[in-house]
C-alpha cells in the first residue's frame, strides 16, 4: 500500500514539509509506503507526474500552508489540474488534507482542500483534532507537540482505513458503483 503526499507549498521542506514527514513517518511505521511530491509548481508537466504518481498510489494526502486565509494558488492551481487529469484516479481513495500556519487561517484552508475530496467520493481520514500545524518556521511547527501529535494520528488513521479496505477487497467487498453524473440546471 503507498499513500502520496503532495506539497503545496512552494518552500520545498518548509512547515508544510515537516507536517507532511511526521505522516509520512507515522505511516512508515504501520508497513505503508509513501513519497511526498512536491506539487508547489502547477506546470502542466509537474501536474502529469503527480497524475502518474496517483494512479499507483491508495490514498492521497494533501497538504498546504495558509497564505490568505486559504491554500496557497499553486495547490489550488495545481488540484483544478489534476482532478481535471486524474479525476478517476481519485475515486474512492481515501484522502486528507493538512494545513500549516503561523497563526491562523487553517480551518479555512482545510475546507478549500477537502472539497476536491469529496467531489470525488473519497473517504475523508480524520484525526484527534483539525488536522493543522502552527509554526512560522519548520523547528517551530517541530514545537507544536499538538500538531505533531495531530499528524501522528492522521497517519494511523489513514493506515488503519487502508488496512481495513484491503481486508475487505480480500473479503470481496466491492468497490461501489458510480453513476452517471445527473446535471441540473434552473437557467432556461
Amino acid at each position: 500500500m503507498k499513500v502520496l503526499l503532495l506539497n503545496g507549498s512552494p518552500r520545498k521542506q518548509g512547515c508544510t514539509f515537516t507536517a507532511l514527514s511526521e505522516v509520512a513517518k507515522t505511516l512508515g511505521e504501520q508497513g505503508i509506503e509513501t513519497e511526498i511530491f512536491q506539487a508547489g509548481n502547477p506546470d502542466t508537466e509537474n501536474v502529469k507526474a503527480a497524475a502518474e504518481k496517483l494512479k499507483q498510489a491508495d490514498a492521497l494526502i494533501v497538504g498546504s500552508p495558509v497564505y490568505w486565509a486559504s491554500p496557497t494558488g499553486q495547490i489550488i492551481e495545481f488540484m483544478d489540474k489534476l482532478c481535471s487529469m486524474a479525476g478517476d484516479a481519485l475515486l474512492h481513495k481515501p484522502a486528507a488534507a493538512v494545513a500549516s500556519a503561523r497563526r491562523a487561517g487553517t480551518t479555512a484552508t482545510l475546507d478549500v482542500l477537502l472539497k476536491y475530496f469529496t467531489y470525488h467520493q473519497m473517504p475523508v481520514v480524520s484525526s484527534n483534532y483539525w488536522t493543522m500545524v502552527h509554526g512560522n518556521a519548520p523547528e517551530e511547527v517541530k514545537q507544536d507537540a499538538e500538531g505533531l501529535q495531530i499528524m501522528r494520528t492522521l497517519g494511523q488513521n489513514m493506515a488503519w482505513l487502508l488496512k481495513c479496505i484491503e481486508a475487505g477487497k480480500k473479503a470481496g467487498v466491492e468497490i461501489p458503483t458510480t453513476e452517471e453524473k445527473i446535471m441540473t440546471n434552473f437557467i432556461r
